[in-house]
């Protein structure tokens, strides 16, 4: 199993930024798949979850309004498309398969993380 995430960096606040995960040895099917952050001195949290068996996605109340989920199944490829950026938005982002349990968030199958930087 292996995902690989790309496009982190320096924005500004209120700017947007677009992270991609290439994922591959595990079926989408059978988990859900998405992202997680962790800021410096934080644990690690939910930010979305795109579950491939109802299509639905679970948001942390964060980032709902501003980031978004999508998936090109034929390239075995997710998208996070983060706008509105907030300064409080830094973190590494991690793409994982999830699942997403009431308020209880389930990770696995991590990748290596990319960095958001959001200067004020």
């Amino acid at each position: 199993v292996q995902l690989v995430e790309s496009g982190g960096g320096l924005v500004q606040a209120g700017g947007s930024l677009r992270l991609s995960c290439a994922y591959s040895g595990f079926e989408f099917d059978d988990h859900g798949i998405g992202w997680f952050r962790q800021a410096p001195g934080k644990e690690r949290e939910g930010v979305l979850c795109l579950s491939r068996r109802d299509g639905s996605t679970a948001y942390a109340d964060s980032v709902k309004g501003r980031f978004t989920i999508s998936s090109d199944n034929a390239k075995s490829t997710v998208h996070l498309q983060m706008n509105s950026l907030r300064f409080e938005d830094t973190a590494v982002y991690y793409c994982a398969a999830c699942r997403v349990e009431g308020r209880q968030w389930y990770g696995g199958y991590w990748g290596q993380g990319t960095q958001v930087t959001v200067s004020t």
